[in-house]
């Protein structure tokens, strides 16, 4: 009797349940006739994500031009280590959610909610994810920067910017950001430099030529910075350019 019940009991059950499900850190259903990778590879594939996202978000997002912009505003203020590099680099980091927050939102409708979801496979979510990204970068990279790194990948030239592709656009945006702060930091030289040589001069003309400039310039600059609400202003026209 006790094993006829049992008997019926494993007739019983579905079909599906008799076969191990695959284990998924991520919690990505795979779709069918797809290989699954095992749990010791998807730690490892996850700790090397870990570790090159880093790079990646200060690479790929505006978080390369804020630094730049901001490391440079610090160097002509003449403060030395205020506010610390702490404090910019949580600036720079904030401002960057801010900005690509639609971006990020794009990328996850497009690419890993069909791919969690099972509907896409692997190769085809990373396709359509990566597509918000590409719109991104192909606006601020400047195109004699794409063509530059089109010629030292030795591609051919591409029909649209969706036929670039990422190891060609994202040097070539690097390059543009790093240009962009450049030359913004640059502006933000120009009025404390004008209060470095006046402030020079007069301590050169007066004779007192053991007291540094510096020490005399410095409580001006921060003056003026603050009167004009400089960090308002910093920090609005390095938003305001993201959004042209």
């Amino acid at each position: 009797m006790t094993a006829r019940l049992a008997g019926a009991l494993l007739l019983a059950l579905p079909a599906r349940a008799a076969t191990p499900q695959p284990l998924s850190l991520l919690g990505i259903s795979p779709g069918k006739g797809e290989a699954v990778l095992s749990v010791p590879m998807q730690i490892l594939l996850l700790l090397t994500l870990m570790t090159v996202l880093p790079a990646a978000v200060m690479c790929v997002t505006p978080f390369l031009r804020l630094t730049v912009v901001l490391h440079f505003l610090r160097q002509a203020l003449g403060t030395q280590t205020i506010p610390s590099n702490q404090v910019l680099l949580g600036l720079s980091l904030f401002l960057t959610l801010v900005i690509m927050q639609p971006v990020a939102g794009d990328m996850y409708h497009q690419g890993w909610e069909p791919l969690e979801n099972g509907q896409l496979t692997l190769a085809q979510a990373m396709d359509q994810g990566v597509r918000p990204l590409r719109a991104f970068l192909v606006r601020f990279a400047r195109e004699k920067d794409i063509r530059l790194m089109v010629e030292m990948a030795r591609e051919p030239a591409p029909r649209s910017p969706d036929d670039l592709d990422l190891k060609v656009l994202v040097p070539a945006y690097i390059i543009s950001e790093l240009k962009t702060g450049f030359q913004i930091g640059a502006v933000l030289f120009l009025p404390f430099l004008v209060i470095d040589l006046v402030v020079a001069s007069c301590t050169l003309s007066i004779g007192m030529m053991q007291l540094p400039p510096v020490m005399i310039s410095a409580p001006f600059k921060i003056l003026l910075f603050v009167l004009v609400d400089g960090w308002n202003l910093v920090i609005g026209s390095l938003m305001k350019s993201f959004y042209q």
